[in-house]
């Protein structure tokens, strides 16, 4: 088994090397699978992240879940506290680029969703593996995050096929998902 910091650069990379139509197709049969799960159509209130360039495209659902009329929120990263605020969002239109260049938005605390009314988060990654430990990209935002979530609370990761692989490196303080959907 490789070590963490080899198995980041090699999904990175694989990441990189995909052309834009197969991360948007891709992206298309995941969000089909993530509406239909009964968790995801009976919350009121979802944190998801922004896509980033060769990731799993969230942004189109993010809008398909505004239109929804579902409460949708983006992670704000606070780096000296290295932690992350879920903040409500009316659209996209309502972000900016912030912290490490993904877009997030601006931070008014009148706008952050209290965990308590979190019903499922959208956890991005690098890889996963078949009991949903996930490989993110090292800073343990999600991790401490997620350690601070309701139990209740439906966790999902995005993985396009060949970001799943049968057991990843975990510690303790790597927090499992209730679920990673691939496409």
């Amino acid at each position: 088994m490789k070590d963490k910091g080899s198995l980041r650069t090699h999904y990175l990379r694989l990441l990189k090397e995909q052309n834009k139509e197969d991360v948007l197709r891709k992206s298309a049969l995941i969000a089909e699978q993530f509406w239909q799960l009964p968790s995801i159509q009976a919350a009121k209130s979802i944190l998801f992240y922004a896509s980033m360039p060769g990731e799993v495209d969230t942004l189109l659902m993010i809008e398909k879940a505004c239109f929804l009329g579902k409460r949708v929120a983006l992670p704000i990263v606070e780096k000296n506290q290295r932690k992350l605020i879920p903040t409500l969002i009316s659209s996209m239109k309502d972000v900016h680029k912030g912290t490490y260049g993904i877009h997030e938005p601006l931070l008014d605390l009148d706008k952050a969703l209290a965990l308590k009314d979190i019903d499922a988060v959208i956890v991005p990654g690098l890889a996963f593996d078949r009991q949903n430990h996930r490989l993110g990209r090292g800073a343990g935002y999600y991790d401490r995050f997620l350690s601070s979530l309701p139990q209740n609370v439906t966790t999902v990761g995005f993985a396009f096929d060949f970001q799943l692989t049968e057991n990843l490196p975990y510690e303790a303080h790597d927090i499992r998902l209730s679920q990673v959907i691939a496409g």
